[in-house]
């Protein structure tokens, strides 16, 4: 996964055209972001060290990783969709990522695991995204995960996957990626503002994302293992 950095862990392909996105203040996202990574780190390397997205990458492990991905993301998006206000519901609906990964399941021709919907559905459970301030924490982990997959895209081509056959997901938003990330990052720090309490609860929404991720995939010999 990405620490808000380049290393591999997620994302999709190009957003429509013409989507609209909130007007945003030029305040600076340091605090905000420098306290996120602060605040999740040990879990960020956990679930790396889970995930294994720098070891050799056969479809059978690539095809369990996207599962995992697809029911947390079907979970997570419409309870951070709620959570949003309405004049970022848009804004969001552009960024969402459960749809390719959808996609690249079809082109493998992977089922999905129903057992591993509903462990998803209990992990994002867990989420208390009703704070202003929450959603924004939540989407740190996701958001920041969109970063490096162009790395894992270059890898997945060995297997005869590409960007809108099988890799779709780990494409990301192709060179709009860091644009988007920028955006998010400016866009978190003028809504979670610069208040200690509002910090404390972005950085505790996102270890429970984080948190949420791993209930997620660590049971995974119930699906397909990773280390095959």
């Amino acid at each position: 996964m990405k620490q808000a950095s380049a290393r591999p862990y997620t994302a999709a392909s190009p957003p429509p055209a013409g989507a609209p996105l909130p007007r945003m203040s030029p305040s600076p996202p340091q605090p905000l972001l420098a306290a996120l990574r602060r605040a999740t780190r040990e879990r960020h390397d956990r679930i790396e060290a889970l995930l294994r997205l720098d070891a050799p990458m056969t479809r059978r492990r690539y095809g369990a990783i996207l599962r995992g991905f697809h029911a947390f993301l079907g979970c997570w998006e419409p309870a951070v969709r709620a959570a949003l206000p309405a004049r970022l519901h848009d804004w969001f609906d552009v960024r969402c990522r459960s749809r390719f990964a959808a996609e690249d399941l079809r082109f493998l021709g992977a089922e999905t695991v129903p057992q591993l919907a509903d462990r998803a559905q209990r992990a994002v459970g867990g989420l208390s995204l009703a704070a202003h301030a929450a959603p924004f924490g939540s989407m740190y982990v996701i958001e920041g995960s969109a970063l490096g997959g162009q790395v894992l895209v270059q890898r997945l081509a060995d297997s005869g996957l590409a960007p809108g056959r099988g890799a779709s997901y780990f494409h990301g938003f192709g060179e709009r990626t860091g644009a988007m990330w920028r955006e998010f990052r400016e866009l978190a720090a003028t809504e979670v503002g610069p208040g200690r309490e509002a910090l404390e609860t972005a950085c505790r929404e996102a270890e429970r994302t984080f948190d949420a991720l791993l209930a997620t995939f660590e049971p995974i010999a119930t699906f397909e293992p990773l280390a095959a």
